[in-house]
């Protein structure tokens, strides 16, 4: 019974990830679909966060009741970091995804988005956090690995190659995929290819700074989706201000009872409330290095969907690029768990020399009398 409950206790973290995952890809496509055919960005995003700040308010309260809040809040240097949290995490970084993912595919995205811990890297090597010894194999492994990321991310940008899957001149499904191609858009054209990338690893070099405000704004406050949602709802009033800018065309804003809203209502949801939870659970059942490790699972579903469903849309190039950069995000991020794993045996080891000193010191008291004979 034991054995079976730890196999569930494996089983079920690592579906759900890997779930999670495959409805991102597929929210991803059906958000370049909706770019693609006239929905304005700039409104997506507002309208977006919007909706999931308006419900991850009241849900971040129910997710941590009962828990004892130590650290009050809304203070002035939280304040701070809640709008530099909404504006690299969701501002920036939204903003620049989507115009990047209206000028590319899916599977750009999954390849850029890799880029995040060797931006991570560099960012914390600039800030002095952490020295840089060769000798040791764990440094290696970051740097080797943030050249292979920026390796993946070049091949992304400069070659595409043929198409996977081509139009079938006849086959019994090309009816099949034709009225999937007519709905639905994975890939577009390549005039502005250089361009979406270019966007989306500008987005992902701003998410890699928001991860770093972030951490150490949850060890400060670790109610999570308190934080997560003050940030949200931060970072929806500066899209606000700024689409109403980008976007001044009232009809723009006027939404339809089609796709669009129903996109909309399923990105809101999924992204402020769904997702969200399943990454802390997991976070706090499996350690903070598991949601990450999924990351490069985007790469497969982005493949398997792109030659199951689109013919015409995905590159032998973006596919080597992606699979590239998800090598070296891997290899960072095993060093990056060696490396923790290192400093808490450390830790250990002080914590085990301290508690040997507390037990030996009563007995060295306890002989002054023989000293002093």
């Amino acid at each position: 019974m034991g054995l079976m409950e730890a196999n569930w206790e494996n089983i079920v973290p690592f579906v759900t990830m890997a779930l999670m995952e495959a409805c991102t890809i597929a929210l991803t496509i059906l958000a370049k679909t909706a770019l693609t055919s006239g929905l304005s960005p700039f409104v997506f995003i507002v309208y977006t966060n919007a909706l999931g700040s308006l419900l991850l308010l009241p849900y971040s309260f129910f997710f941590h009741r009962g828990e004892r809040d130590d650290e009050p809040f809304l203070t002035k240097p939280s304040l701070v970091r809640i709008f530099l949290l909404g504006f690299t995490g969701v501002f920036l970084y939204q903003n620049l995804a989507f115009l990047g993912l209206s000028y590319s595919s899916p599977i750009v995205v999954c390849a850029m988005g890799l880029q995040s811990p060797a931006f991570s890297f560099l960012l914390s090597s600039a800030l002095g956090e952490g020295g840089l010894r060769w000798e040791c194999k764990r440094t290696r492994g970051r740097v080797i690995g943030t050249l292979i990321c920026f390796t993946g991310a070049f091949v992304e940008v400069i070659y595409l190659g043929p198409f996977i899957r081509p139009s079938p001149s006849s086959s019994p499904n090309s009816n099949f995929l034709t009225t999937i191609s007519h709905y639905l858009t994975f890939f577009k054209n390549s005039d502005n290819w250089a361009l979406g990338s270019l966007l989306l690893a500008c987005a992902t070099l701003s998410i890699s700074i928001w991860n770093i405000i972030q951490l150490d704004t949850v060890q400060k406050y670790p109610q999570v989706m308190k934080v997560v949602s003050a940030y949200s709802l931060a970072g929806t009033l500066q899209c606000a201000i700024f689409s109403a800018f980008m976007e001044p065309d009232l009809s723009a804003w006027k939404l339809e009872l089609n796709m669009d809203l129903y996109l909309i209502i399923a990105t809101g949801i999924f992204g402020s409330i769904i997702r969200t939870s399943v990454q802390v659970k997991c976070s706090k059942m499996k350690g903070p290095y598991y949601v990450p490790l999924f990351k490069p699972f985007g790469i497969l579903w982005a493949s398997i969907f792109g030659t199951s469903f689109f013919v015409n849309s995905l590159h032998y190039g973006s596919v080597l690029g992606a699979a590239i950069a998800g090598t070296g995000y891997l290899l960072i991020m095993w060093s990056q768990v060696q490396r923790d794993v290192q400093k808490d045996m450390v830790e250990e080891k002080y914590n085990h020399q301290l508690d040997s000193d507390d037990q030996i010191t009563p007995l060295l008291l306890g002989n002054g009398d023989v000293d002093q004979v």
